[in-house]
């Protein structure tokens, strides 16, 4: 396996950060763009990058906080969630670009994954029809969705704030007839699949209306289920 950083040209000309993920697979791969929670580009991100890649993707995490001050950055991505459009979306997309060029990467094939923040973004994205599937954890989800691709979701029972969330995205993707998975783990909250980085944030997370925490067998089967979608929707060469 190969974790490395590049660079990838936004459509201003700004130059973004990322980490590219390569399996030790026969070439070309379907592709992966790994969108981070709000802690941002940390170890744990390129590690759940380095899982799919064993599982044989080609993953991309785009550093979306890399053009300025991380709050500015942070409510700037926030923004851009609820109004579906907006520079963030726009080098999420410079970045599936990207990942669809490299020569490891079958283009016709990419999924987005997204956690927390990014799973705002995930389902977003999955909207705009250059995904074959999308696997957004704990995001917020919109009333109405126009359109989505084949879709595998993931959310704590316990995580308040998204209560409403999976009832939501079950009924807009039953009305668009899109092939879904979708599950609640009512022993999880909040970032129930990445094991948060620092003491003091370990220790208050479970103490937040969202129950944020890691949550071993939630992530274990969460794994478990979004790799069996991908195997169905984005494995498969059509």
């Amino acid at each position: 396996m190969d974790q490395r950083e590049i660079r990838f040209p936004c459509d201003d000309g700004f130059s973004m950060r990322g980490i590219l993920t390569l399996p030790d697979r026969p070439e070309p791969r379907p592709g992966l763009l790994l969108i981070y929670e709000v802690f941002g580009l940390n170890e744990e991100m390129k590690r759940v990058a380095r899982e799919f890649a064993e599982a044989g993707y080609v993953v991309l995490i785009p550093d979306l906080f890399h053009r300025g001050p991380k709050l500015l950055c942070v409510a700037g991505a926030i923004r851009s969630i609820i109004k579906q459009r907006g520079r963030p979306i726009d080098d999420l997309d410079a970045a599936r670009r990207y990942l669809a060029s490299r020569p490891e990467v079958d283009g016709n094939r990419l999924g987005v994954v997204g956690f927390c923040m990014g799973g705002g973004f995930a389902v977003v994205l999955a909207m705009r029809g250059h995904y074959k599937v999308a696997a957004p954890f704990y995001g917020e989800i919109p009333e109405d969705l126009p359109s989505a691709c084949p879709t595998v979701a993931s959310f704590g029972g316990l995580d308040k704030p998204l209560r409403d969330a999976p009832e939501r995205l079950r009924r807009n993707l039953a009305r668009l007839g899109v092939p879904s998975d979708i599950k609640v783990y009512e022993d999880a909250g909040h970032s129930f699949f990445t094991r948060t980085e620092g003491a003091i944030l370990q220790k208050i997370g479970p103490l937040l209306p969202m129950h944020a925490g890691y949550h071993e067998p939630s992530a274990l089967d969460a794994k478990d289920r979004v790799l069996a979608f991908f195997q169905e929707h984005l494995d498969r060469v059509v």
